[in-house]
C-alpha cells in the first residue's frame, strides 16, 4: 500500500497537490477486506508513504501492516536537501546525479542511516510499552487501540466533518480471524533455474576457463541470472569476469526481470520472449533477446520484451530483434541498447547510456532525460511529434557527431542477432543515415538564488517518475 506523500519532490506540482491518497485509507480497507475473505493470514501488507517517526509505524502496524517502507526520510538521513533536481542530474548533495563533481559532494556515512532507523526503533519501543506490548507482532491488527481526535481539539476547520469510524472499525468483532500473516511462505517446491545455473557455471567462476551453457526456460522462472551475478560480485566486485566468460543460452519464454544485476564478464542469449523488467539494475555483461529461428512474423513489427527494460542499468548492453512495451530504458544510467522498436516514454528520466531505436516509438519520448544519448530511425516523418520537447532537443545526424556510434551499434546488433532489419539498414546505409535522429537533452536550467522548494527549471514530464 503506497500512499500520497512522500517522494523527493521532483514530480509534477499538480500531482504532488493532486494525485493520491493517504496510505491510512488504502491500509484500513486492505485489512479489512483480507478479514472479511478469510486471506490476512496468508499474506504480508507492507505500507510505505511519507513515513517518517516511529508513530508512524505504531500507526500503521495497529491499522494492519506487516511491514513498512521508508524512503524520503532516509534520503534526508544521508543529506538530501530535496533541492527537487533528481531529473535533472544536477543534485546539490551529490545522490541523484551522475556527474563526478557533483559525486563528490556527497557525504552520507552508513552511520547516518543507522542512527535515524535506532530513533525510530527507540521510538517504536517506547509506544509499545505505553501500549502493554512486548512483542511486535501483538499490535498488528489491534485498530481498537486506535481513536479519532475529538472535534473540540481538532485546528483544522476542514477536520471538524470528518468521520472515520469506518475506517477504525474491527473488521472482525469476535477477534477470531487472522489479522497478520501467519502462514510461512509457500516456496515452489522445484530447484530454482537459477541454482542449477549456477551450480553448472561455477568452475568458470573458480577460473576454469569459458562456459556455454544451455536451458530451456518459462515464464514462471523469473529475475534468472541474479545468483550467478551475485556469486560473480562476491568473489571479484563490480569488476565481475573478463568478457564472454560465461555464456548461458536460453529458448523460451523468460519470466519477469530476465537478466536482472547482470555483471562484467556474462552473455545471456534468449531465443523466444521475456516479460518486463528485462537486464534491471544491469551493471554490465550482454543480454541478446531474438525470436526462435521458427518464428514466421516480422521482428521489427512484433514486441518480444516487455514493459520497463533496462529499468536504472548502469552498464553493460542490450540487443533486442524485435520491439520493446512501454517505458524502455527508464533510468537508464549507463547501459547500451539496440531496440527495433518502443512504447511510450522511452528513455525517461535517462541520465547516461546510448539507445538506438530501428523503428517507430510511442509518445513522450526523452521525458525527464537529463544525459546519455538516443538515435531513432524515423521512416515515416512521425518522430517530430512524439517526443518531448520541453526536456530534449533533436537534430540530423548527416556527417557529424554520432555517425561511428550509431553504426557499430548497428553493426554489432547484426552480428549477435541476425537482424533482417538491421541487415537492411546496412545493406543502404547511405539511404537510411538521413532518416535517423538524435536525441540529446536540453543543459539544465538551475538558478542558485531561489526561493526554497520552487527551483526554476524546465518543465517537468506528464509523468512523473516512481517515487523513491
Amino acid at each position: 500500500i503506497s500512499g500520497q506523500d512522500g517522494g523527493t519532490g521532483a514530480s509534477p506540482l499538480s500531482s504532488i497537490k493532486n494525485a493520491g491518497c493517504p496510505w491510512e485509507i488504502g491500509l484500513a480497507e486492505t485489512q479489512q477486506v483480507l478479514v472479511h475473505n478469510g486471506l490476512r493470514g496468508r499474506v504480508r501488507v507492507r505500507v510505505d508513504g511519507g513515513f517518517k517517526t516511529g508513530r508512524d509505524v505504531v500507526v500503521a502496524a495497529l491499522l494492519g501492516a506487516d511491514e513498512f517502507g521508508f524512503g524520503t526520510a532516509t534520503l534526508v538521513a544521508m543529506g538530501c536537501d530535496m533541492a527537487r533536481q533528481c531529473h535533472l542530474n544536477t543534485c546539490p548533495t551529490g545522490i541523484a546525479t551522475q556527474r563526478p563533481d557533483l559525486r563528490a559532494k556527497f557525504t552520507g556515512k552508513p552511520e547516518q542511516i543507522m542512527a535515524f532507523f535506532l530513533a525510530v526503533a527507540q521510538e517504536v519501543r517506547e509506544l509499545m510499552a505505553v501500549l502493554g506490548f512486548r512483542r511486535f507482532d501483538e499490535m498488528v491488527g489491534r485498530v481498537d487501540l486506535l481513536e479519532q481526535v475529538p472535534p473540540a481539539e481538532r485546528e483544522h476547520p476542514k477536520a471538524q466533518g470528518l468521520d472515520l469510524s469506518g475506517l477504525l472499525a474491527p473488521p472482525d468483532p469476535t477477534w477470531r480471524q487472522p489479522l497478520r500473516c501467519v502462514q510461512p511462505r509457500n516456496d515452489r517446491p522445484d530447484e530454482p533455474l537459477d541454482e542449477i545455473i549456477l551450480r553448472d557455471v561455477m568452475p568458470a567462476i573458480e577460473g576454469n576457463g569459458p562456459v556455454e551453457v544451455c536451458y530451456a526456460i518459462r515464464n514462471c522462472h523469473r529475475t534468472v541470472g541474479a545468483r550467478v551475478s551475485g556469486a560473480i560480485a562476491h568473489r571479484y566486485g563490480d569488476t565481475g569476469l573478463p568478457d564472454g566468460t560465461v555464456t548461458i543460452r536460453f529458448r523460451g519464454s523468460a519470466g519477469q526481470s530476465f537478466g536482472a544485476f547482470l555483471i562484467r564478464g556474462m552473455r545471456l542469449i534468449l531465443e523466444g520472449e521475456a516479460n518486463d523488467y528485462v537486464a534491471k539494475g544491469m551493471g554490465g555483461g550482454e543480454i541478446v533477446a531474438m525470436p526462435t529461428p521458427e518464428a514466421r512474423f516480422a521482428a521489427h513489427e512484433n514486441v518480444i520484451v516487455g514493459n520497463v527494460v533496462l529499468y536504472g542499468a548502469t552498464g553493460g548492453s542490450l540487443f533486442v530483434n524485435g520491439r520493446a512495451g512501454e517505458r524502455f530504458a527508464v533510468r537508464n544510467s549507463g547501459a547500451r541498447a539496440v531496440v527495433e522498436g518502443t512504447g511510450d516514454h522511452c528513455c525517461e528520466y535517462m541520465t547516461q547510456g546510448v539507445v538506438v531505436v530501428l523503428g517507430e516509438t510511442g509518445r513522450n519520448f526523452g521525458a525527464g532525460m537529463s544525459a546519455g544519448r538516443a538515435y531513432v530511425l524515423d521512416e515515416g516523418g512521425v518522430f517530430p511529434r512524439r517526443y518531448n520537447p520541453e526536456l530534449v532537443k533533436i537534430e540530423r545526424l548527416g556527417d557529424g557527431e554520432g555517425v561511428a556510434e550509431l553504426r557499430e551499434l548497428v553493426e554489432r546488433h547484426y552480428e549477435l542477432t541476425s537482424s533482417a532489419r538491421a541487415r537492411d539498414i546496412l545493406a543502404d546505409w547511405d539511404a537510411y543515415l538521413p532518416l535517423f535522429w538524435r536525441v540529446v537533452p536540453h543543459p539544465p536550467v538551475v538558478q542558485p538564488n531561489v526561493v526554497p522548494g520552487h527551483v526554476a527549471q524546465r518543465p517537468v514530464p506528464l509523468h512523473g517518475p516512481p517515487k523513491v
